[in-house]
């Protein structure tokens, strides 16, 4: 039987718990010197789903704009103003067409002539009154044709509105099918499928000091040509002292590389090298707290479905970005395939050899880096895996033996093979460290 093992790191799993950050003190000699304290959340810029925090106000000509580009105008509005837009298009336009064949019948005098008077030919057979007009205009619009009223050749006028209505009625259709469509097949609410961690986190990865997310995609459905970039939006004074509230400034999360070109087919966390052109470079733990700023991170694509290029968007204050943590593995191999287990999705561990000064104060040798062999939450993970499968192989071997007495020999020779395997190889686990 397998023992369980007590996890020493600290898991994230919710919004609120990572809000909150201890300020380490100074290590190896180092530290600013300064008193940090927690300052006050900023608004927002772009919102956890999504959507961008801005409000517009004294827009010159706004209405006419609008109306100006009025497809956009009925693919972005709400779906209860574009029904209500829709029922209207058919209303009014059968409503003054009717007003017209009654307006035509009533001049020419087939309201007031008897329907018996042979000598009499009217404009439109079987209308009588408004009605009867409104009906016609429905009929003829929609083309029903119930068989009781018609236009006749007495008025030329008659049948040139006839026409063009049928004209105005193949417009209206066209378009508001078009437009319906075309906000059906949005590819804004593919984006809802599209995950980005409650979290970032800032870690060593490779030797360097990272900044770090992560994107996963929630269905099966892939995002072609998917790509993703990030920006950190904070405000600034210029050398001539012009206030900038919300400056936004590129940060490379490997353009020219191509890292930022992914293939998304289970989560994966994307990595910005705090490096001397990064924002970042010269913010520490302690900093971290106490700045002001938030990081925008944007992936986009094009649905497979309909080839249309869709964004999602989130960001990260900097009360959200939790120094000296690591995501928790998402992603295991299990039988003949791989397995994504979403609920360790947002989860991270807090890895405490993680430096806690700047990475330009790292660069400029202010802080000793522990050694390469430190312990990883990943290897423990792989080890308990490893130590599960052995377990589970000896009792099969075991079960075998009692079957047959002849097989000892070869189990003997088995667990030998694998003594010798990792005596060559010593692992070294959290308990030895």
């Amino acid at each position: 039987m397998s023992t369980g093992r007590v996890n020493p790191y600290s898991i994230v799993s919710s919004e609120e718990e990572g809000l909150t950050l201890t300020t380490m003190p100074g290590v190896n000699g180092f530290g600013n010197g300064k008193i940090h304290t927690r300052r006050k959340c900023r608004n927002r810029f772009v919102k956890k789903n999504g959507q961008c925090n801005v409000e517009f106000t004294n827009m010159d000509d706004k209405p006419q704009r609008y109306i100006a580009d009025m497809f956009t105008t009925c693919v972005d509005i709400r779906w209860r103003y574009m029904l209500l837009l829709f029922s209207l298009a058919f209303l009014v336009s059968w409503l003054l067409f009717g007003l017209i064949f009654w307006l035509i019948a009533l001049v020419h005098g087939d309201i007031e002539k008897p329907t018996k008077d042979d000598t009499f030919t009217p404009c439109l057979l079987q209308v009588n009154g408004f009605v009867a007009a409104f009906l016609f205009s429905i009929e003829t619009q929609t083309t029903i044709g119930y068989g009781f009223r018609c236009v006749t050749e007495e008025c030329p006028l008659a049948v040139f509105m006839v026409v063009l209505q049928s004209i105005v009625g193949c417009i209206i259709d066209s378009f508001m099918i078009g437009a319906i469509m075309a906000k059906m097949a949005r590819p804004k609410k593919r984006a809802e499928t599209l995950l980005f961690s409650h979290h970032a986190v800032v870690a060593m990865r490779d030797g360097k000091l990272c900044l770090m997310w992560r994107v996963g995609n929630l269905r099966k459905s892939h995002i072609v040509e998917a790509h993703v970039r990030a920006q950190l939006i904070k405000p600034r004074i210029t050398e001539e002292g012009e206030y900038i509230p919300l400056d936004q400034i590129d940060i490379d999360v490997g353009f020219d590389k191509g890292y930022d070109r992914i293939f998304l087919v289970s989560p994966l966390t994307i990595l910005h090298e705090i490096s001397e052109e990064s924002p970042l470079f010269g913010i520490s733990r302690q900093d971290l707290e106490t700045d002001d700023f938030e990081i925008v991170v944007i992936l986009e694509g094009m649905v497979e479905a309909t080839a249309m290029t869709t964004q999602a968007r989130s960001s990260y204050l900097s009360s959200e970005i939790l120094w000296g943590h690591r995501f928790e593995p998402v992603l295991f191999e299990e039988k003949n395939q791989y397995k994504v287990d979403y609920s360790h999705f947002h989860k991270t561990y807090e890895v405490p050899s993680t430096p806690c000064c700047s990475a330009k104060d790292l660069m400029e040798n202010k802080f000793l880096l522990p050694g390469t062999n430190s312990f990883c939450y990943e290897n423990e993970l792989a080890f308990m895996s490893r130590d599960e499968e052995e377990e589970e192989e000896e009792d099969e071997d075991d079960s075998r033996g009692l079957d047959d007495p002849s097989s000892d020999n070869h189990a003997e020779f088995d667990r030998l093979q694998a003594t010798v395997a990792l005596d060559q190889r010593s692992y070294r686990r959290e308990s030895e460290i």
